[in-house]
């Protein structure tokens, strides 16, 4: 597996940062006003994110919160030793608090699992007592670039409690304070009410996202052999549930929430009574209510498993996190998100190594359906290792759009698709753009499954050695936005966006 910094990537020219060489968000530089601190010695006030209502925002959802009894309060001013990791990170180290933002704290959970990436967010050397100056940082990927953001460690209490997530070792601090930089970025707690754990695992990773769900993208009969894969070549994965519309939906929830984001936590194989059963496991962000059903935590059919199994496996706990069997899992979620560093896991042993390419565009307001941007791709022959693969599917193509809104609520997303193009024998090679005759004639190779009002659609398909045109849409032209697109293959894949051709 590459390291957590993305496949073997060739980047466009604006893609120039890493995890390593971050730009600073709102131009605050960490370390500069860490040694400036240190020197006056005061502690970090950070003007652009301050301890007051703007940062708090609008919670909707909370009718009876008083405003006015909230209290920013320093750590220190909590609890005696404030730390902010206690004996390792770990999913069971938080529990939501007064906004809805499952999604982040979900994705969270996964983070936990993967040591390397959780240091690339959460860099370390920082603490509370070694050169403590009331100011820490936080990485993560936003539309293509990585930032690094500033906050000071002063957080919102409700009577001495905290008011977001909360910590279950008193004094560790992680939760709170990575929720604070990602409030941040988001423009307020608020804007992290709601949203797609595709959005804070991207944010985490860089990397590459895959989901499924019935309506966009279903999922494959080896669903579960993929999520195998995934979990063990270190990828990030969350599933959430739909409102349940029937009264025999809401019935096999048997304590599944409904429209809640969950991090799955494990696969693994069992032998029961001689017959091999596929289980999922998940982790509620709540910290407590837990799946009643078929392999729960008090099911007797472990019982009819190996002590053995029981052992690694079988806890009674409220903690949150159950088994389920893959059949329960599939008919109860509805979206199920991968998201990794590069999708090398699904050609298990095979010595090909994906790569990626990106590209930064942009709609304005003058865009038509004629003049929607294009790209051209093209696919060489697999090598011997590459087309020896466990699927037949060698190219993943991403499309994110970018309102560049600082809050995160007060940005809709656009209905956007891509269509993929083969171009004939007798075009390629042509410069200048494709006619809207042959865009709109021409059947298109792959495309989104619809149109979709995400942050980010993605489409996983087959395309055989030779050019293809990529082009990104929106659903009405004219709607404006920057937008990266990005391209996965197992391939040599050579991508350039086609230029307007002056008259």
């Amino acid at each position: 597996m590459p390291p957590p910094d993305g496949c073997n990537h060739n980047p466009h020219e604006d893609d120039v940062n890493s995890p390593t060489s971050p730009f600073n968000f709102l131009d605050q530089n960490y370390q500069e006003l860490h040694q400036n601190c240190l020197a006056e010695n005061t502690l970090f006030y950070d003007e652009l994110f301050p301890p007051d209502d703007s940062s708090i925002g609008t919670l909707e959802d909370n009718p009876y919160l008083d405003p006015s009894l909230i209290v920013w309060k320093r750590p220190f001013e909590l609890v005696s030793d404030p730390n902010l990791i206690v004996d390792g990170v770990s999913r069971y180290d938080y529990a939501q608090g007064n906004v809805g933002n499952c999604w982040f704290l979900a994705s969270i959970g996964a983070l936990t699992f993967e040591k390397d990436i959780m240091k690339q967010v959460m860099p370390p050397e920082q603490s509370f007592t070694q050169d403590y100056a009331g100011i820490f940082h936080f990485r993560f990927w936003r539309f293509g670039k990585w930032i690094d953001v500033v906050i000071d460690d002063q957080l919102p209490t409700y009577f001495d409690e905290l008011l977001f997530v909360s910590s279950k070792t008193s004094n560790e601090f992680w939760p709170a304070l990575l929720e604070k930089a990602y409030a941040k970025v988001c423009g307020s707690y608020a804007d992290l009410n709601g949203g797609l754990m595709s959005e804070a695992l991207m944010d985490f990773t860089g990397g590459t996202h895959m989901y499924y769900s019935p309506d966009y993208n279903p999922p494959p009969a080896d669903l579960w052999k993929i999520m195998e894969c995934a979990f063990t070549s270190k990828a990030l994965i969350c599933c959430a549930t739909n409102a349940a519309t029937t009264a025999e939906e809401k019935e096999k929830l048997h304590g599944i929430s409904e429209e809640h984001a969950y991090t799955v936590t494990g696969i693994f194989e069992v032998t029961s009574d001689e017959n091999p059963v596929h289980l999922v496991r998940v982790l509620n962000p709540w910290g407590k209510v837990e799946w009643q059903g078929d392999w729960s935590d008090e099911s007797p059919l472990w019982d009819t498993v190996c002590e053995e199994v029981r052992t690694i496996c079988h806890e009674v706990l409220n903690n949150g996190e159950f088994w389920m069997s893959v059949e329960d899992f599939t008919s109860i979620f509805y979206c199920i998100d991968i998201c990794c560093s590069c999708p090398d896991f699904l050609d298990g042993s095979s010595e090909c190594h994906w790569t990626s390419k990106r590209h930064f565009g942009r709609w304005n307001a003058e865009t038509t359906a004629e003049t929607f941007p294009q790209f051209r791709v093209t696919i060489d022959e697999l090598n011997e290792e590459c087309a020896i693969g466990q699927r037949p599917e060698n190219t993943l193509v991403s499309l994110m759009q970018n309102h560049e809104k600082r809050n995160r609520m007060s940005q809709k997303y656009y209905n956007i698709c891509f269509f993929v193009f083969e171009i004939p024998l007798e075009m390629r090679g042509q410069s200048g753009r494709f006619s809207a005759g042959f865009v709109n004639e021409t059947e298109p190779v792959a495309q989104t499954d619809a149109l979709a009002g995400f942050r980010e659609v993605m489409k996983f398909f087959r395309l055989e050695p030779g050019e293809y045109l990529i082009v990104p849409c929106t659903e009405n032209p004219g709607d404006t936005a920057s937008f990266v697109l990005s391209i996965f293959s197992k391939n040599e894949t050579h991508f350039e966006y086609i230029q307007e051709t002056s008259e």
